[in-house]
This record gives structure tokens, sequence and C-alpha cells, in this order.
């Protein structure tokens, strides 16, 4: 292959350190690559609750139509933002080995305040899921919508006064901003995906498939498609207040998934383990499992609001 591969990414700090990192791994495969910068409607709109943009797909959209219009070779995404449907001709050719699959609070003005359940703190998250758990666990709380790139979000905090707000551990360590983390919630049960990457290309593109698909961390692509398998079932979305992590000890596989209402007030919980060689359809299991204790209404709800 002589042309340079075309990797399409949004212009975001984070984004365009996930390009990087895909383009530094393709030239140990012998593979040059350039970066395309594509911007988004989420990164444009800066104010509407992603909820009402119709969720995280606002930000895979125009890199799946540079792929189709043949503007770009692979797109790189946080895989957490990649609805579970994809009825378009892509197909994710590498998921890369996850980093720090964790949530994580940023307080500027400390901690303290956690210990104080008489104390209304103000807590900022652009995310359903990570709302609806702060609330189950902090109900005096009140949540504020938050949008923008990591450096953006970082500085609203301070700007406003918040007592925190929520990101992702990956992404604070991925550019170097971990410094702010103020406390890593063990907790809260992530996003279906996060803190991994994922490759996508066209679907009938062998010469991409070749050259990307030796980047896939096999481990981790296991993992989150149990993940993304338990969030298709349910037919949630990305937006939905549902949090799923699945691991590997040894030769087992664990899977521990949540379901709430917006508000906090109500939560399934479920947790499995199974044998790695049984693990193939844990994930719609799970799903199937939390659906009949009652939380089939509660996504119910969700997709008619």
């Amino acid at each position: 292959m002589t042309n340079l591969i075309r990797i399409g990414t949004r212009d975001s700090e984070l984004a365009t350190w996930q390009a990087k990192t895909v383009a530094a791994k393709l030239r140990e495969q012998g593979f040059e690559s350039d970066l395309i910068f594509v911007k988004s409607e989420g990164d444009l709109d800066l104010t509407t609750p992603l909820t009402e943009m119709g969720g995280k797909g606002v930000f895979t959209k125009a890199l799946d139509d540079a792929l189709l219009e043949n503007r770009i070779d692979i797109a790189v995404h946080s895989y957490k933002d990649l609805p579970t449907d994809n009825p378009l001709p892509l197909k994710i050719s590498a998921v890369l080995e996850r980093e720090d699959h964790r949530d994580s609070l940023v307080a500027p003005k400390g901690t303290v305040f956690l210990d104080d359940h008489s104390f209304k703190a103000v807590i900022a998250t652009s995310s359903n899921r990570r709302k609806a758990q702060w609330l189950h666990r902090y109900p005096n709380h009140s949540i504020t919508n938050i949008r923008g790139n990591v450096n953006t979000r970082l500085r609203k905090v301070e700007e406003h006064g918040w007592d925190g707000a929520i990101f992702a551990a990956a992404g604070l360590k991925r550019i170097n901003l971990d410094h702010h983390i103020s406390v890593y919630l063990d907790w809260m049960v992530p996003a279906p995906a996060q803190g991994a990457m994922a490759v996508m290309i066209r679907e009938e593109d062998d010469a991409m498939y070749r050259a990307t698909s030796g980047l896939n961390h096999r481990q981790t692509e296991v993992c989150t498609g149990i993940e993304r398998d338990l969030l298709n079932e349910m037919e949630a979305g990305c937006s939905a207040p549902v949090g799923a992590f699945a691991w590997m000890e040894k030769r087992e596989v664990f899977l521990h998934a949540v379901v709430l209402t917006t508000d906090g007030s109500v939560q399934y919980d479920i947790q499995k383990r199974v044998p790695l060689d049984q693990a193939k359809n844990i994930g719609r299991e799970a799903a199937t499992e939390l659906m009949n204790q009652g939380a089939d209404k509660l996504v119910e709800d969700i997709r008619t609001s």
C-alpha cells in the first residue's frame, strides 16, 4: 500500500490524541497515515443537552458520512459513543486495548462535601447514566448539564463554581489531565465500552481491514462486545441510564450492569460470572434478566419520553 491512510477524527485534543495513537500503531505495522479533521454536530452545538440531540450518535454521524463519501479511509472513535445498531455499510475493524474504565470526579473545592449528607451539592454531567447513579447515591444533590470537550468542561467547572463534574478517567489520563481527578468513582458502573477506542472502516474495504485489524486487542473486544450486547438487547441507546462493565480473570468472565430511572430513584442491578467458553451470550442474558426484574418499564419510559 503506497497511499497514506486518511484517518478521520474530531478535532478535540482527546480525539486527536486517539487518532495519533492509531497512526503510531499503524506506523509500527508499516503504514503511513494522515489526519483528516471532521466537525460533528455535537462539536458545533455545545449548549443543547445530548439527549435532545439524539444521543452520542451526533458525534459519530459526521465521521460516518466522511467514510461513506470516501473522504477518509478509517475513523477513530471513543467506542462508547458508537450506537450498537449500525445499518450503514461500515464495520469495526479493531478495538484497541482499554484504558481505565472508571468514571472520576473533578471537585476543585475538594470532596469533603461527599461525607456531609445534608449538603446540597451541584454536580455537572451531560450523561443520564452518570446523573442517575449519582442521584441514587446522593439524592439531595442536584445535577446541571455540561457540554464541550474535556478542556472546555474543566474550565466550566471552575468558572461556574460547581461542587464537581464527572469525567471518564480514561479521557483525562490520555491527555495528561488526570491531576484534576479528585476521586475515582469505583462504585459507578461505566458506560458500555468506556475507556476503549474503535477503528471504523467501510464494510467491503479489505485493504483497510488488513491494515487495521492487527491493532485489535482480543480481550478488550470480547469484554466491550458483551457490554454492547447488553445495551443492544435492551434497545436502550447510548443516552439511556444503563451501565455495564465486563472483565476477565483467569478463564472466567464477570459482568456488572445497572439500569436506573433518570432521577436515580429506582435501580436494577445484576452481576454474573461464567467460564470464558460460555460467555458469548452473557450480555444478552443479563439484559433479559434485568428486563424481567422490571427494567423493561424504565427503558420503555426512556424511549417514549
